[in-house]
């Protein structure tokens, strides 16, 4: 029973090492996409937490005076960036996307990402206007501040 106790220890040191190693790369992949000194992900992040990930990535954001902005990904390879077209047929191979609706080419991954902006950008609106009930870019005109006034 001792030479059990013993391997039963050492698996727990492994799983706690393991552990270890794989917080501690988050910790430093999140470290440097929040730098922005580097920001490609390589497949062994695929291997890892994906919450804890985007955890540490959010706190130092925003320990920094950035925001993460999480965007809902659905049909985001789909979508036509140009007119908005969603078709599974738009996306022809893994790097070409032609829109059924409007012709528009480009490359799979350039109109993914300029979906993810443009849908980052509309999260990004409507937190802003739900936090405040308006706008923060929202400057009154000098008629209205006087309406106010008055």
């Amino acid at each position: 029973s001792k030479n059990w106790l013993k391997a039963k220890q050492r698996v727990s040191q492994l799983d706690t090492h393991i552990t270890n190693v794989r917080r501690d790369f988050m910790y430093k992949a999140s470290n440097t996409i929040s730098n922005k000194a580097k920001s490609g992900l390589n497949k062994s992040i695929l291997d890892q937490d994906w919450f804890e990930f985007r955890h540490q990535l959010e706190y130092k954001l925003a320990w920094q005076g950035g925001q993460l902005i999480a965007v809902p990904p659905q049909y985001t390879s789909q979508r036509c960036s140009c007119c908005g077209t969603v078709d599974k047929a738009n996306r022809i191979t893994q790097a070409r996307f032609v829109c059924t609706a409007c012709g528009y080419i480009a490359n799979a991954d350039v109109n993914a990402a300029m979906n993810i902006k443009a849908a980052g950008h509309a999260v990004f609106a409507s937190r802003e206007v739900a936090q405040s009930g308006t706008s923060v870019k929202y400057k009154p005109t000098e008629q209205a501040t006087n309406k106010i006034l008055s």
